[in-house]
């Protein structure tokens, strides 16, 4: 069986004819699973291709979601490499993108412009580069903006809510009966794009892009009668509120409950946490989530910050093979970034990435049933990680490799000025 690497560089066909009647049809279909979804329009009027389309990301009905927003027309779309195994003569054939997860990959860059200006196709970019967690949005690409400006193509945001309280990624099974409702908006006209600038662009997009699931649930009063609405929820909520401490809770059915101090919560059927045996500290679970954020910044910030742990690693080989596993290796990440190394079947293993070149991780829980990954990506290779020994730390590894590098980047930008304002001071004297 072949070993060679997926040919990144292979230019993205145009969506093929005869798919659309199994795109259109799979929308149909997969819209009746979702219960329908109602999809609001705004500031459409005249819109054709191409365009961009920027959307939040929560299951895999999101694709389907935007094949019906844009019917009749057709997009291309930004893909992770590794959603291509098995099938990537379909992938491409709809027009699909490779692209590593949270790298600076410029051949993307130019198969995208290729398909916005060549093909004169839509492309459809989910710009958080992962699923969502808490329902909530998370950082998104901050050169939307450029590739906007440079493709000269109008911008729209696509924003579903529900999508996520149907199957969240901490536990995708069963789906919960939710309506789910998306709206469609032209945040940059064709006319606008060429006038405005880059950074003026972005913060359109900054703007636009805001959603919160739970709160979604809870103004409109919808009914989540699923017992197992609560399960694994803990793999988003770590760390105990009530006493502080961290990988201690766990979830069943409806309950959350912290192993240490013994505190315990039931979700109610709007999705909000009630405390069982004290006091409430947090009733909206993105609330709960924001608070670890801050707690890891805090922890960043003061240098106390380290995970080490052995973990299983994994090597994306191609479409034909999939994953390869290597061997263990030590991990660690830190100020440094991540870092693997250790002996593998193919030798000395020496891996990092820094913490300037991350501006995120992409996590998955339980990935395909063999257990929790991080997902650390080259320009020319793809590495799933599996950590051994540590429990349940995904979410505060995703949260320190986004602080990790918004801190590296206020050093950096701080060391700019202070520069700039010696330079200054040497001319004027």
């Amino acid at each position: 069986m072949s070993s060679e690497k997926f040919d990144t560089k292979k230019k993205p066909k145009k969506p093929l004819p005869f798919l659309m009647p199994l795109e259109w049809g799979g929308t149909s279909f997969y819209s009746k699973v979702a219960g329908g979804a109602k999809i609001e329009k705004l500031g459409c009027e005249g819109l054709k291709p191409p365009f961009l389309i920027l959307c939040n990301h929560a299951s895999f009905v999101d694709f389907p979601l935007v094949i019906k927003a844009i019917f009749p027309y057709r997009t291309s779309w930004v893909i992770s490499i590794e959603e291509f195994i098995g099938k990537e003569w379909l992938m491409r054939g709809v027009g699909g993108i490779y692209k590593r997860k949270f790298t600076a990959d410029l051949t993307v860059v130019r198969h995208i412009l290729n398909a916005l200006t060549r093909q004169k196709v839509c492309c459809t970019i989910y710009p958080e580069a992962r699923y969502s967690l808490a329902g909530i949005n998370e950082q998104i690409d901050g050169a939307l903006g450029k590739l906007a400006k440079k493709a000269k193509v109008p911008v729209c945001v696509f924003i579903t809510k529900g999508n996520f309280i149907r199957s969240p990624q901490w536990c995708k099974h069963p789906y919960r009966k939710v309506p789910i409702e998306g709206v469609f908006k032209q945040i940059v006209t064709r006319q606008e794009v060429e006038k405005l600038s880059a950074d003026e662009i972005q913060s359109r997009i900054q703007s636009a892009f805001e959603y919160d699931d739970f709160a979604y649930i809870r103004d409109n009063k919808i009914r989540i009668t699923c017992e197992q609405r609560a399960q694994n929820i803990h793999k988003i909520l770590y760390q105990c509120p009530a006493c502080g401490k961290e990988f201690s809770t766990d979830s069943k059915g409806t309950k959350l409950w912290c192993s240490e101090c013994g505190a315990i919560w039931e979700m109610d059927e709007y999705c909000r946490l009630h405390r069982e045996n004290g006091p409430d500290i947090f009733t909206h679970v993105p609330d709960w989530y924001r608070w670890e954020r801050e707690n890891v910044r805090k922890e960043v910030e003061e240098g106390r910050y380290r995970f080490e742990d052995v973990a299983r690693l994994e090597r994306l080989v191609n479409g034909k093979v999939g994953f390869s596993t290597l061997g263990e290796v030590k991990l660690v990440h830190d100020e440094n970034g991540f870092t693997m190394s250790g002996d593998i079947l193919d030798g000395r293993f020496e891996f990092n990435r820094s913490v300037a070149s991350m501006r995120s991780v992409h996590i998955e829980y339980d990935f395909k049933g063999r257990g929790d990954a991080i997902d650390l990506c080259t320009l020319e290779d793809t590495y799933f990680v599996f950590p051994l020994t540590a429990r349940n730390v995904l979410t505060k590894l995703h949260f320190a490799t986004e602080e990790l590098h918004k801190l590296e980047m206020s050093k950096k930008e701080e060391e700019l000025k202070t520069e700039n304002r010696k330079q200054k001071t040497e001319i004027g004297s």
